[in-house]
């Protein structure tokens, strides 16, 4: 594979943020491999900002329908090529009946879908019809249902733009604060980007991918608030509680408790009063990654004296997320417009 040309370089600038010579490093290095280009970087904590690989996002709108009985739980995305017609009010008619007819046959992917039966006729073709009536192309893109037996699901879409739906089992009595619960938890991922339920999901070797990361972006950090005389923010052994084993623990635990004592503190006002705290925090320098990435580590936007997890034990400690799904508007869709023009056609001719 070829090293750094022109448009590579332009490319990964626009996704990393980094300056142009150390792009065309890191293409080099990378034998201009986009993804492993954008890791180097982030590994060196030369990459100035992870800003989203799709920056001119499909138009359309993401809806969810949330059956009666609060069993199932229907995301659909339904991409249309200008935001006025996204506005539209057939547009929007038409993106319900899509999610209702998805839930009821409980296809999951396009390919699929375009061959069920609605209102008589071939769904290809009823789509056909709203495309000549609405006078724009239009694609059911994206599509996913969960269900439970013995719990709830809910969800919540946030101006059409991000959808998040939801399952979680619970005791019989809890369904209702499950419920509510449920929607609140959706609005904060939603907002949040968690890619995982729980921490114990990340990949191992993700995990020791990000640690690199992370520990350069923090000592890059730390160069900066050098120079201005600031306080330097402390550099984590690990970056998921994955990585913390009792072994790793005690070993923190008694490098903290040696170094006090050596300080002269006194042995129990250290192990009654100081270590306790210094554990904590320790546990929470190292453990940044489950923050960002797993939805019940995370500080909960509704209450941030607590996490996520925190919040559901105080609700009903019989609740446990089983599944969780988050849609955003035009994700994985090639940045630039005529790709996505391309994509709908190629869509369409199926």
């Amino acid at each position: 594979m070829a090293g750094a040309t022109p448009k590579l370089i332009k490319e990964l600038r626009e996704l990393s943020g980094a300056g142009m010579l150390d792009c065309k490093k890191a293409l080099n290095e990378c034998e201009g491999d986009i993804e492993k280009s954008q890791q180097w970087l982030r590994e060196q904590g030369l990459s100035k900002a992870a800003k989203k690989s799709g920056n001119v996002a499909a138009e359309g709108l993401i809806s969810i329908l949330v059956s009666e009985d609060a069993k199932k739980v229907t995301m659909t995305e339904v991409n249309s090529q200008t935001d006025f017609v996204a506005k539209n009010e057939q547009f929007i008619n038409l993106t319900k009946e899509i999610t209702s007819h998805v839930q009821t046959t409980g296809v999951s992917e396009s390919e699929s879908l375009a061959k069920t039966t609605i209102n008589g006729t071939t769904f290809e073709e009823y789509l056909n019809g709203k495309i000549a009536t609405i006078g724009e192309n239009i694609v059911a893109r994206k599509m996913a249902t969960i269900s439970t037996d013995n719990g709830v699901v809910n969800g919540y879409v946030h101006m059409g733009k991000v959808g998040v739906i939801l399952a979680a089992t619970c005791d019989e009595a809890a369904k209702d604060r499950t419920t509510d619960l449920l929607k609140k938890v959706a609005m904060h991922a939603a907002s949040m980007k968690p890619t995982v339920i729980s921490y114990k999901d990340l990949d191992a070797d993700f995990i020791a991918s990000e640690n690199k990361a992370i520990i350069a972006d923090i000592e890059k950090e730390n160069e900066e608030l050098v120079r201005l005389g600031k306080p330097l923010k402390n550099i984590p052994q690990f970056v998921s509680a994955q990585q913390l084993t009792d072994d790793a623990i005690a070993t923190a635990k008694a490098e903290m408790r040696a170094e006090l004592i050596a300080e002269g503190k006194p042995e129990k006002v250290v192990d009654e009063r100081i270590l306790p705290g210094k554990i904590d925090r320790w546990i929470e320098d190292n453990t940044q990654l489950d923050k960002q990435l797993a939805l019940l580590s995370q500080t909960y936007v509704m209450d941030d004296s607590k996490t996520v997890e925190q919040a559901i034990a105080e609700c009903d400690a019989s609740i446990q997320i089983v599944e969780y799904i988050r849609f955003e508007l035009g994700e994985g869709i090639e940045k630039k417009e005529e790709d996505f023009a391309a994509e709908v056609a190629a869509q369409m001719g199926n």
